[in-house]
């Protein structure tokens, strides 16, 4: 199992190879209320990752679902990615939205991605190069091709069905009290609650300043056992964070609900509280 995460001394030791590319994938305002304490910084050199508004489908009417394997191919071309890009995500906010770039290229077929544990307050705390954040897309056209692993994404009927069969282990990133329906949805005219037979596992259990916990912590945590599985949270983001430090410690097929708890708690499908 190769580890998907580098340190931020790693990736200073190879920012000049000439395959590695590094992506910005900040969320400028996030579910979660987080404050990016260094908006206008980048890593030198990065190329923006707009998640929101080049990496979504934005035909449809949930936010942060996947793209078609065309628009991910287009838009990663413009960023001059190729087929041997060696891609190294970062957030502004240590642990965020990186782990969810990261999926998308593992499941667009690319599995040569790794993400900055720490991400930018990691690097700027180490004295590393940074610059003024811009977004320039003058980039040489890359050759990079998506191909879709479908496997890695389910839809609402997907999971549905699982709550009957119980195949998979289905993990609720988001909190414990919007888990337990104790505090209402962020999004309004949402229903409060969790998918039968899910487990919480909140993602921020599994970080500590801004950087994943220990494999060991990780494990004692998360307590895994051999079941294929599968992440949701509130729209497909933080879910995304869980997968990878289940990636970290474990083989286990693995797989996101995209349409999460925005979806899910819109529907009349069953829910418990």
């Amino acid at each position: 199992m190769t580890n998907p995460i580098v340190s931020a001394a790693w990736l200073m030791n190879h920012i000049n190879d000439s395959e590695v590319i590094i992506l910005d994938a900040r969320l400028d305002q996030n579910q979660s209320n987080l404050e990016n304490i260094h908006p206008n910084l980048q890593i030198k050199g990065a190329r923006l990752f707009d998640i929101k508004n080049n990496f979504s489908d934005s035909n449809n009417p949930l936010p942060n679902t996947f793209p078609s394997q065309e628009k991910f191919t287009a838009e990663c071309q413009k960023l001059g990615i190729n087929k041997n890009s060696i891609i190294i995500v970062y957030d502004t906010l240590g642990i965020y939205s990186s782990p969810r770039a990261w999926w998308m290229f593992k499941t667009m077929g690319h599995s040569n991605v790794f993400v900055l544990d720490g991400g930018l307050p990691e690097w700027i705390k180490e004295g590393y190069p940074i610059e003024i954040r811009h977004e320039t897309t003058n980039f040489l056209l890359g050759n990079f091709e998506a191909k879709l692993q479908p496997e890695f994404i389910k839809n609402k009927e997907q999971i549905l069905e699982n709550i009957a069969t119980k195949e998979a282990t289905l993990i609720d990133a988001r909190s414990q009290d919007r888990f337990n329906a104790t505090l209402e949805e962020p999004r309004a005219g949402l229903r409060s609650g969790h998918i039968p037979g899910s487990i919480n596992v909140p993602y921020t259990e599994l970080l500590k300043d801004g950087k994943y916990k220990s494999k060991e912590m990780l494990s004692e945590i998360l307590n895994l056992d051999d079941q294929p599985l599968l992440f949701t949270c509130g729209s497909g983001i933080t879910a995304c964070i869980v997968l990878l430090a289940c990636e970290l410690i474990s083989d286990n097929p693995k797989a996101v609900y995209d349409g999460s708890w925005t979806e899910w708690g819109s529907t009349n499908f069953p829910i418990e509280k």
